[in-house]
């Protein structure tokens, strides 16, 4: 085949390539120097991420600390450093700490550091000068923190015997000193402590043995202990069950002459029940009777009043009949007693009647002179009579 041969070049004055050579060369100077130059004159757009804090810097002195987000300065040696606040894993391990009975024991502790953030600016304002180097270098700030740890292991050891400090919950008790002493001395620095926990101790070979021997001492004397607990605890549940039975028994009877107690009371309440009816009923007939007794007497005392009423009534009409009669004979009674003192005046009453009866139609009767005729009408079976009183 064929081979193509390159391209050539077009041929280009000399002066042009050196004219091209030396734009290329000012432009690399121009760079280089800018960007010497944009570490202390300006920053533009820099990042600061969620789980970090940004401290500004203008004329080499902190302006002020900001949150996450997009910033652009322009000035006299003007910086932004960022300060992450993610937790920095350390683990301390040291074999030669002496416990106040002069017992050799290893610890090794680990836990988180974090640095200064957002919401402890004022740490980052007040110590940025003496402990920069802490709040931007992990490794810096673990090396610190370890350093610390080891001090406050021996610190908390120390001023525990052997048993307090790592025998039962003793271990607990150790791991809080630990974490309260070391931060507190990381506290002075400008950092935080968090998640300390004391994972493994480390013991000697000889002071194993001893441990071990004293755990097996102690586990012997437990388990006697823990035998004799379990004698008594037989003893003590047996005696409990005997007991238990006694007192089910002694309850049943109690429970038995309860019942029979209420029952009995029950039935006193029944018969004092039964015989507050009877009382009652009795109670019931007699005040039947009585209010029958009362209505009776009611009854009579209404009939008497009744007759008494009646009688008074009759009375005054007797006596107001009396009255009258009285009124309609006193004219009779009064001429009676006229007639009494007067016989001559009866008389002639007498002889006036007897002419005033006489009619024109009657016959005369001659009678002698001082007698009255005496008439008799005529009536069934009866004959007309004159009585003329002449002697026969």
């Amino acid at each position: 085949m064929r081979q193509q041969s390159p391209p050539r070049l077009p041929n280009l004055p000399a002066s042009l390539i050196r004219a091209v050579i030396g734009l290329a060369i000012v432009a690399v100077i121009v760079l280089v120097v800018f960007g010497a130059l944009s570490d202390r004159f300006f920053y533009f757009l820099v990042q600061v991420e969620t789980q970090e804090a940004g401290v500004q810097f203008r004329n080499g002195s902190i302006y002020q600390v900001v949150g996450p987000g997009l910033y652009s300065d322009v000035g006299l040696s003007v910086k932004l450093v960022k300060v992450s606040s993610q937790a920095i894993p350390f683990s301390v391990r040291d074999e030669e700490i002496i416990t106040s009975d002069k017992q050799r024991i290893g610890l090794v502790v680990n836990g988180d550091i974090f640095q200064p953030n957002l919401g402890r600016q004022d740490v980052l304002l007040n110590l940025w000068s003496s402990y920069q180097n802490l709040y931007i270098n992990d490794e810096a700030a673990s090396v610190r923190v370890q350093n610390l740890a080891r001090q406050a292991m021996k610190v908390c050891v120390g001023e525990r015997t052997f048993d307090n400090a790592i025998i039962g919950t003793a271990r607990d008790d150790l791991r809080a000193c630990i974490d309260t002493e070391l931060s507190k001395l990381a506290e002075n620095i400008g950092l935080q402590i968090e998640n300390v926990v004391v994972p493994e101790v480390v013991l000697s070979p000889e002071v194993q043995t001893a441990l071990d021997a004293i755990v097996q001492s102690r586990l012997l004397t437990e388990k006697a202990a823990q035998d004799k607990l379990r004698v008594e605890a037989e003893a003590q549940a047996e005696q409990a069950r005997q007991e238990g039975e006694v007192r089910v028994a002694q309850s049943r009877i109690q429970e038995e002459t309860k019942q029979q107690t209420l029952l009995a009371k029950l039935d006193q309440e029944k018969i004092a029940a039964q015989r507050a009816v009877i009382e009652a009923e009795k109670a019931n007939e007699l005040a039947k009777v009585e209010a029958e007794k009362k209505i009776i007497e009611a009854q009579k005392a209404n009939e008497l009043i009744a007759a008494q009423q009646d009688l008074e009534i009759n009375t005054a009409q007797a006596l107001a009949a009396a009255e009258k009669a009285k009124a309609d004979i006193a004219p009779q009674v009064v001429l009676a007693e006229l007639y009494a003192r007067n016989p001559g005046y009866l008389q002639l009453q007498l002889t006036l009647a007897n002419a005033s009866a006489l009619k024109a139609t009657d016959k005369i009767i001659f009678t002698p002179i001082g007698t009255t005729p005496t008439i008799v009408v005529p009536g069934p079976g009866v004959q007309p009579t004159v009585t003329t009183n002449t002697p026969q």
